[in-house]
């Protein structure tokens, strides 16, 4: 039982849908809680709104609600549920500010229960940016001198004393949105206005420039003893000006002299404890200026941080899981280390390692934004590599993050000065271009002056140039000389490609010469103390780490960083066969190169790999777990398109592939043997072709008939797709894109312009089908269904059709020969049934299909893919007897979009319409009895809620027109206020319907009191937007609306089926509201 024996129960507030800037690290902490306080005894009651997390998963809490994290629901889980204790300290900014919110509104007071983990005054004293400086000053500190501003005046003032440039800081936002930094006025009312407007108290601070100076982070934990341990420090590659997250980083720091370190250990010391986080960890940033050493206090986070992950990953010390204990009473001398088993976690981790983690960027999804990394987080994920020094940690990571060219390569033919002056902007290709800039001949303090980044990073990277330039000198390649590569990082592929051979014949030569990695283990203690738990890293190195075992294996392979398209619900699939695996009687092996997720938990498989997902590292892995046991085989299907394009490579290796075989993975990826297999099939698929060319594009597109949707093959979250409308458009499409060849030609199909749209989940075994769940996309055709929202059961489509679809999941998964999951999108048009694609692996529906029915299908992929019959499962009590997911209420699914992050050049924000190429960084979910209110829900969760009383501005398409009018009447019977422009205005009049006409923006007279939809959007006098572009140019003219209510954060719909199904959440919530229910509850009904 807990020391405090008062907390029975305790509300845990998760973070949300993953966002930029706050992201699945939060999974992994809210899970970490989760498990201890269960294993504690204590009744554990959890709301977030994320069905793709691992802790929204009913075995992780008594009594899971996926509802919106508002004060409302708050506030009826907390009447219903009567928990002792809310902890808000690992659910990000998003818990945090919550618990603020049941704090002023009285509501902690009003049922009688308390925040743990931190309080009130202490979060305020963390988070105020006044109250934390006069903190700094008490305790002896500096801060950048600041000047705190409401309004855009208070900023032109405040700056007369600061002087240009300045780093604007809006207070209580996440990832720094809506910062920046203002080198002239009107870049300080651009994004001082902005910040402004994101902040949730109206509130930013003007600072000083400290760009350039180094940064650093320390991951600091106290306890009620006053014990206080520095768990972990960082230091960021790139100076300030980076946001931290989009920053390279390092653990340890590695340009801090010993009395530097000390001087910003005791500022830690002393700050944690002035600040009054009595029970648990926080993360606290200093900047030091490189040419005097003066160090300043940027910020503290008074609770778990998106640093929290990587510092735990990269030390062994599961802050997340220590920082509950504290919270419920315990002290850290009372804590024992997972990885030792002897020392308590009052002993600072030490580490005989680096780590570097490399952030994810995702800026081909918006081409018009500003590349530059500011202030403000752009990034969408992150990999993390362990190695024995710098440049081999360095390699490893720029290895993991699966981004073409992100490898350091080492061409002759480079311009030196024009390197120079492109690394002097920092972009998410400046480490290249400082590696490349050094190989042609640029010295240290050329690249030191024109980057800003510390001397000894570049002298460590210059290490690596010169072993490149031995590599492609040398006649021969001995053991010493490989070998001294490897310790640097040095990949096959790049061995082979300065060398000019293929990268297998470099493997080839290595295992002639016994050449291999050796496995060491994560030991927090600098190996002063034996490592119990098998977490591994690979050097090249005398003596292996990795323990005989008797258990025949199973590798399963993550799905490395995050990135838009390939998220946290991937992980959610990996993780589960690793928790149906062992409880099958397997050892469970996991790689993943990821520091976010639950996936790279030690506690969550029998042994973690943290290597890069690449067929060198994994294949030198199973060499390496095949000579201390059996190995079953590796499962490649549950993490994304990452694994699955390993698969071919591995099998020719030998590597026994679990699950649907290479072979049926390719009949389904390649548009050619697909076809077949639907030719075989029987079944109806718009009509498609391939081209190689422009010439072959337009006559494929002539043959088929405009509008046609346009893609690249072997894409992962519809990178590159387009719906063309004529002919120039298609050649604007070809001449983008570029990665045309024999291997990889561009697919066009013929684009259901007005069809229903489907994605279905299901399981086949060889003989059964489980048809897990059909989810009816509520937008049209033509938006990718990662941004669509979308709904189980299926609202609009009859049991013979249901039947129909079931028959062609079943034929489709027979045929290609799938042995596991299988994710299949349709489409309905005019009646009929149409296949668009079929992926033979586990889909991004997956975690939502699992909540929405209470099965959890992973597992039983996992089950399958080592041999278990559906038959048995069903026996099992896996899965249900019916073969069929039946839906526990309504689930609504919807996309959460980050167009607020990403502004063009000109400051002002990128076109938020959305098409056939996915955008969203995460899902939220709504679940109901009917549709209306799960829609609700859904939309309130993602950030956008739906008004139930105001002005609502509508401007559509002449194709949307007709099929809105029934729309725009409720509208107007519900008592909004309806406003339109000249055409929508014109047409809706000709039909007896009056609204209010407001002029265009370009033709509207401001002076004369006229306003436009962007000038009422912006004076925060509109409630809701509906703007619907079509086609070539039309898709353009809305975007100034779109960008303007992006920004004010009003919810914006593009799409008819979008307005029609935000009239039935209007409606829902107009009447009785919502009620709440438990995931348990909606299961057990």
């Amino acid at each position: 039982m807990p020391k405090d024996f008062s907390i029975e129960s305790v509300l845990v507030i998760g973070s949300g849908p993953i966002v930029i800037g706050q992201a699945c690290e939060f999974d992994y902490s809210g899970t970490q809680a989760c498990r201890v306080l269960r294993s504690e005894g204590i009744r554990v009651i959890l709301l977030n709104s994320n069905p793709a997390t691992i802790m929204t998963d009913p075995e992780f809490a008594d009594a899971t609600y996926i509802e919106p994290i508002t004060t409302e629901v708050l506030e009826m889980i907390i009447a219903k549920e009567r928990p002792s204790a809310v902890l808000a300290t690992l659910g990000g900014q998003t818990a945090l500010n919550a618990a603020i919110k049941l704090h002023d509104h009285g509501i902690l007071e009003k049922y009688g229960t308390k925040l743990i983990g931190a309080d009130v005054a202490a979060i305020r004293r963390g988070e105020n940016r006044e109250e934390f400086r006069s903190i700094v000053t008490k305790i002896g500190g500096e801060s950048a001198r600041s000047i705190i501003c409401h309004t855009i005046e208070d900023c032109l003032t405040a700056v007369k004393t600061l002087s240009y440039p300045v780093v604007v800081r809006p207070s209580f936002t996440m990832g720094g949105l809506g910062s920046g930094i203002a080198y002239n006025e009107d870049e300080l009312r651009l994004i001082a206005g902005a910040g402004l407007q994101h902040s949730p108290v109206t509130e930013v601070l003007l600072e000083e420039s400290i760009i350039g100076w180094k940064e650093f982070e320390l991951e600091v934990m106290r306890d009620h003893n006053d014990n206080v341990v520095i768990v972990c420090s960082i230091e960021n590659v790139d100076p300030m000006g980076v946001h931290t997250g989009d920053s390279i980083t390092v653990a340890p720091a590695l340009t801090l002299t010993d009395v530097e370190f000390q001087k910003l250990r005791d500022l830690c010391i002393a700050i944690i404890r002035e600040v009054g986080v009595a029970t648990g960890g926080c993360n606290i940033q200093f900047a030091v200026n490189p040419a005097n050493g003066r160090v300043v206090v940027i910020e503290m986070n008074p609770r778990v941080s998106r640093s929290s992950a990587l510092a735990s990953k990269a030390t062994g010390f599961p802050i997340a899981k220590i920082a509950t204990k504290l919270a419920i009473g315990y002290s850290l001398d009372e804590i024992p280390n997972d990885i030792t088993k002897k020392t308590p976690a009052s002993f600072e981790p030490t580490l005989d390692y680096i780590v570097v983690k490399i952030p994810r960027f995702a800026f081909e999804k918006f081409p018009e934004a500003d590349p530059r990394l500011t202030t403000t987080m752009k990034s969408v994920g992150e990999a993390m590599a362990i190695g024995r020094n710098f440049p081999e940690a360095l390699q490893k990571a720029m290895r993991s993050l699966e981004r073409k060219a992100s490898e350091f390569s080492f061409p002759a033919d480079l311009d030196k000065n024009a390197l120079l002056a492109k690394l002097s902007v920092p972009t998410e290709e400046r480490l290249t271009q400082v590696q490349q800039a050094l190989f042609a001949g640029a010295t240290i303090v050329e690249v030191h002056l024109a980057s800003k980044i510390d001397p000894w990073f570049l002298a460590q990277i210059e290490l690596i140039n010169m072993k490149a330039r031995e590599i492609e000198n040398s006649g021969e390649l001995t053991p010493s000389l490989i070998k001294s590569a490897k310790r640097l990082g040095f990949s096959d592929k790049q061995i082979a490609s300065l060398k000019g051979v293929a990268p297998l014949e470099i493997m080839a030569l290595r295992h002639r010469l016994e050449i291999h990695p050796v496995y060491k283990t994560v030991d927090t203690c600098a190996g002063e103390f034996e490592a119990f738990t098998p977490y591994h890293y690979s050097a090249y190195d005398q003596e292996s780490e990795v323990e005989p075992r008797e258990k025949s294996a199973v590798l399963i392979l993550g799905s490395g960083p995050n990135r838009i398209g390939q998220g946290i619900e991937f992980d959610y699939s990996c993780v589960h066969a690793s928790f149906a695996l062992r409880d099958a009687g397997f050892e469970t092996i996991m790689v993943n190169c990821n520091p976010e997720t639950v996936s790279t938990d030690y506690d969550t498989s029998d042994r973690l790999y943290f290597e890069p997902l690449n067929f060198e590292d994994v294949y030198e892995i199973y060499l390496a777990e095949k000579k201390v046991g059996p190995v079953a085989g590796v499962i490649v299907q549950l993490g994304g398109q990452t694994p699955l394009g390993l698969a071919r490579e591995l099998e020719r290796a030998g590597v026994p592939i679990l699950g649907t075989a290479p072979d049926a993975i390719h009949l389904a990826e390649d548009r050619g043997a697909f076809g077949e297999v639907l030719t075989r099939t029987n079944l109806r698929a718009p009509s498609f072709g391939t081209a190689f060319s422009y010439d072959e594009a337009r006559s494929v597109a002539q043959r088929i008939g405009y509008p046609v949707l346009v893609r690249p093959s072997f894409v992962l979250g519809g990178r590159g797709m387009e719906i063309v409308y004529d002919e120039e458009t298609l050649q604007e499409f070809i001449e983008k894109a570029t990665q045309i060849n024999p291997e990889h030609p561009v697919l066009i199909d013929k684009f259901l312009d007005d069809a229903l749209e489907l994605d279905v989940d299901a399981l086949f075994d060889g003989k059964d089908l489980y048809l897990a769940g059909i989810m009816e996309h509520i937008e049209e055709a033509g938006i990718h269904s990662g941004d669509s929202a979308c709904v189980i059961p299926p609202q609009s489509i009859s049991e013979k059709l249901q039947d129909e679809i079931k028959e062609a999941t079943r034929k489709l998964a027979n045929e290609i020969g799938v042995r596991g999951l299988i994710n299949v999108q349709y489409a309905i048009s005019g009646g009929l049934l149409y296949v668009i694609e079929a992926n033979p692996r586990a889909s991004r529906t997956v975690p939502f299909v699992s909540k929405a029915t209470g099965v959890q299908v992973a597992k039983a992929a996992a089950l399958i893919a080592t041999g278990k019959q559906i038959s048995q499962l069903v026996s099992d009590g896996l899965l249900p007897k019916t073969l069929m997911g039946e839906a526990n209420g309504v689930s609504v699914k919807e996309a959460v979009l980050p167009f607020n992050r990403f502004r063009r050049v000109d400051g002002k924000g990128v076109d938020s319409v959305l098409g056939p190429e996915m955008k969203s960084t995460g899902e939220v979910m709504g679940v109901a009895p009917e549709f209306g209110t799960a829609y609700a829900k859904s939309q309130i969760a993602a950030f956008g809620p739906l008004p139930r009383q105001g002005s609502v501005f509508v401007s559509l398409s002449d194709r949307d027109k007709e099929s809105a009018i029934d729309s725009i009447k409720a509208l107007i019977e519900m008592g909004f206020a309806v406003l339109t422009t000249e055409g929508t205005n014109s047409f809706l009049k000709e039909r007896g319907i009056s609204t209010i006409l407001v002029p265009k923006h370009g033709v509207r007279n401001y002076e004369s009191g006229q306003r436009s939809a962007v000038d009422l959007i912006n004076e925060g006098k509109l409630d809701l937007v509906i703007n619907t572009p079509l086609g070539r140019g039309a898709r353009r003219d809305g975007w100034l609306i779109r960008s303007a209510a992006v920004a004010r954060g009003i919810s914006c719909i593009t799409t008819v089926a979008g307005f029609k199904a935000a009239i039935a959440g209007i409606r829902a919530l107009k009447g009785e509201g919502f009620a709440i229910k438990s995931i348990q509850e909606w299961i057990a009904s």
